[in-house]
């Protein structure tokens, strides 16, 4: 799949916008019903994101990772993923209804100091699978549809304590849920710099992002990356994403468009820009010169 990655919940194209959507200080709450049919595509997660299935399947995957969330499944994904997509019914012209939440770090570190949540360390990430929506949760949501048609009136603390209380029903509905939460809220693993900038160097990722995926602080981010690789991380990622996208162009029939989002860009004029500037021609010329020097030595 080489379409264009989606920055969620930040970068949703105007046409794509669920049928109601709260947005508050970073706090945002979607609840869409549409057509299950066809419909796949790719998203980066910018915040943490809680995906409830009421009808349909929605099918996330990341790495190796599948995930088939279905009718009244719930499943909780750490932020800062490539994870692409694909909505489906159980017969053809079921409709997929589902909630998105997206789960800021100020709200989960403010839960898990209200419910005096103690970090835990353990050998690896808990496994993320569906859990049952309970009716506990489903109560919540319709108490949350009011809010839709009420902007006038809502502020910033009245989001917060209704995702609050979201929070402490997740907790209590699944322990697998609650050690997943702790894990967000208090992150603990610090993977290799190598390996870590190996799977994210063609994802739309921030430094801020890295950083965090990193277990560091930003400062301490840019400091060992630069003890380790002698060079700014946002050198070393530019070279790495021409490298790669100077490999595509000249072996590959992928269009520009298409290498621009397969090596981490979010618009071709920026790809292009960057292109410049590092190889001197633009992707396009670069391509044709590289089969014309191909067809002189046929």
């Amino acid at each position: 799949m080489n379409s264009k990655i989606i920055k969620a919940p930040y970068g949703f194209p105007a046409e794509a916008v669920p049928q109601n959507i709260l947005r508050l200080n970073g706090l945002t709450i979607l609840e869409t019903c549409a057509s299950a049919l066809g419909s796949e595509g790719r998203l980066f997660l910018q915040e943490h994101f809680l995906l409830i299935v009421l009808s349909g399947t929605y099918t996330v995957c990341y790495g190796s990772e599948q995930i088939d969330v279905k009718r009244n499944e719930l499943v909780l994904l750490e932020k800062a993923k490539v994870v692409e997509y694909q909505k489906s019914g159980e017969y053809e012209g079921e409709l997929l209804n589902y909630w998105m939440f997206f789960l800021g770090d100020d709200l989960l570190k403010e839960f898990a100091l209200m419910a005096k949540l103690n970090p835990v360390r353990t050998t690896g990430a808990e496994p993320v699978h569906p859990v049952p929506v309970n009716e506990r949760l489903l109560t919540y949501l319709e108490s949350l549809k009011p809010y839709f048609n009420e902007h006038e009136v809502m502020n910033d603390h009245l989001i917060k304590m209704k995702l609050l209380e979201l929070l402490y029903g997740l907790a209590a509905a699944d322990n697998n849920l609650m050690k997943q939460l702790l894990q967000i809220s208090h992150p603990l693993r610090i993977p290799s710099l190598a390996a870590l900038m190996e799977e994210y160097v063609f994802a739309p990722v921030s430094l801020s992002d890295l950083a965090y995926l990193s277990g560091r602080s930003l400062s301490s981010f840019k400091r060992d990356f630069n003890a380790v690789y002698q060079m700014t991380p946002s050198r070393w990622i530019r070279q790495r994403r021409v490298s790669k996208a100077k490999e595509l162009l000249t072996g590959s029939a992928y269009s520009v468009t298409d290498i621009c989002f397969m090596t981490g860009y979010e618009s071709p004029a920026h790809f292009s820009r960057v292109f410049k500037e590092v190889t001197g021609l633009s992707p396009a010329a670069y391509r044709q010169q590289s089969r014309q020097q191909t067809a002189l030595y046929d």
